[in-house]
């Protein structure tokens, strides 16, 4: 028994070391960092932002490069999760991939929460709910009463099936106690646009997308997602302020890694990563691109938000009965 005993500390000795001793090395080539959308695109160019400094930081280049397509972002999540787990390979993304692509699509092909190992969250960004000028609301209160008004008239465009802005406007409305009908596009850019163009009535879109159409006068601004009201759009009433108390969608991006990655390497991109967000450059750009910085947060902190938001996006799916259009 103690000679096994003994045999098992040896082991788990070993391992620890070989650990450490990878993450010391790490790394000593470019790093992967894989965009699930197309370039240009919002999750692109933050990706570009934090790639420059996190570079910096681990000695290394980072490749930033987009694989688009799929359900959420899910062929870039698919090609991440079956790299080869040594921390050259990384995944930038929001939600879409993780927690609510997998909420809408039962066969997404991985599951989110054992496919990947969280690395950190690195910003958030709330949703501002938009409209075309010729709707004729000029208030949240107004588009509710007309959506009840002409039930299944007013269409909403969103970033993508299973995207947060397509649940988000699902759980805007089971909240609101309407019928909108979800026009999806492949992307916060195309949607915008045909927003703008009057193809369209509403949108849910992230700051970076809505607020330069809305200080152009071509979409009129109601209201944002967030819980409080957010800095990046100071002007602009939470939904919660506007009677649907509590409601609350946040957009965000993190990195994860394929499930087996040394834990000292996580670790390691973790701690680089909380620091550049620190960084006043840093800051100030994601600012400029309508983004904050997300709290300082471990691997195992981020694990517990995915799994929150995965199970909350499911169950606004169930009650919504949100499909695939």
């Amino acid at each position: 028994m103690l000679k096994s005993l003994l045999a098992l500390s040896l082991c788990l000795g070993s391992l620890l070391s070989a650990d450490r001793a990878q993450a010391q090395a790490y790394p000593d080539h470019p790093i992967k960092m894989v965009v699930p959308f197309p370039a240009g695109g919002p999750t692109d160019g933050m990706a570009r932002i934090v790639a420059d400094r996190l570079g910096a930081t681990l000695g290394q280049s980072i490749v930033v490069e987009n694989k688009g397509g799929g359900a959420g972002g899910s062929i870039g999540a698919k090609f991440v999760a079956s790299s080869e787990p040594d921390g050259y390979t990384i995944l930038i993304t929001p939600g879409g991939s993780l927690t609510t692509g997998p909420a809408v699509h039962k066969n997404i092909g991985y599951d989110p929460v054992k496919a990947f190992v969280p690395v950190a969250q690195l910003i958030e960004t709330p949703l501002v709910i938009s409209v075309h000028p010729s709707l004729p609301v000029k208030s949240m209160a107004e588009l509710i009463a007309l959506a009840k008004k002409r039930p299944g008239q007013i269409n909403y465009a969103s970033s993508g099936n299973g995207t947060p802005p397509h649940l988000a406007a699902e759980m805007f409305k089971v909240a609101a106690g309407i019928a909108i009908v979800h026009v999806p596009y492949k992307g916060a850019g195309q949607a915008m646009i045909d927003l703008v163009g009057g193809q369209v009535q509403m949108a849910f879109a992230i700051v970076s997308a809505a607020m330069p159409q809305v200080q152009a006068g071509k979409v009129r601004a109601l209201g944002i997602t967030s819980l409080q009201t957010s800095p990046l759009a100071p002007d602009l009433p939470t939904l919660s302020q506007l009677g649907l108390a509590g409601f609350d969608v946040r957009g965000w991006n993190g990195f994860v890694a394929p499930a087996g990655t040394p834990r000292a390497v996580v670790a390691r991109i973790n701690a680089e990563a909380m620091r550049a967000l620190k960084q006043p450059e840093i800051v100030q750009r994601l600012k400029t691109a309508g983004y904050e910085a997300a709290a300082e947060n471990s691997p195992e902190q981020f694990a517990d938000f995915i799994k929150s938001e995965l199970a909350k996006w499911t169950r606004v799916v169930k009650e919504s009965g949100a499909k695939v259009d």
